[in-house]
């Protein structure tokens, strides 16, 4: 592929977020969040899904576009371009981690605030070789390690 036909895209990544039963205090605060991104141009939803395990066990996916229920469906407006990333094997595998009652959402978005660099990157034959990322827990945990180290 020429340089000049080289596709201006960003890394895309994906989340899940677990809510376990009985601690689900859906306020609106993080698609609240989540709408400043996109409309800062940060990100690009580019899929969105609800998996959710019923007391008997059962899992049941549903996409953020398929809900009009409360503050999800004003995701909707987030949610461009569906690419329907997620599939059926997605959703057994975000199941199967969850107890009876917990629900997970799962989001998969472009880094658009990346995609001139990583085109750049590409246009002079670059490619990722690698890609992490540190948990925020670990780095709180860290942190509190530090703390009470400096307090002894």
């Amino acid at each position: 592929m020429e340089a000049s036909q080289i596709p201006v895209v960003g890394p895309v990544d994906y989340l899940v977020l677990g809510f376990p039963a009985g601690e689900q205090n859906f306020t609106g605060e993080a698609i609240d969040e989540l709408a400043k991104l996109v409309a800062a141009g940060v990100i690009k939803v580019l899929d969105m899904m609800l998996v959710a395990k019923g007391e008997d066990g059962s899992i049941e996916g549903t996409e953020i576009h398929e809900s009009d229920a409360g503050d999800l469906g004003r995701l909707l407006d987030a949610e461009t371009d569906v690419a329907l990333l997620l599939a059926e094997e997605d959703i057994a595998k975000v199941g199967a981690t969850l107890e009876p009652g917990d629900v997970a959402a799962v989001l998969v978005w472009e880094n658009t605030w990346a995609a001139p660099f990583a085109t750049a990157v590409r246009r002079a034959g670059g490619e990722l070789l690698a890609s992490g990322r540190i948990p925020t827990q670990a780095l709180l945990a860290a942190a509190e390690a530090e703390l009470a180290r400096e307090g002894a």
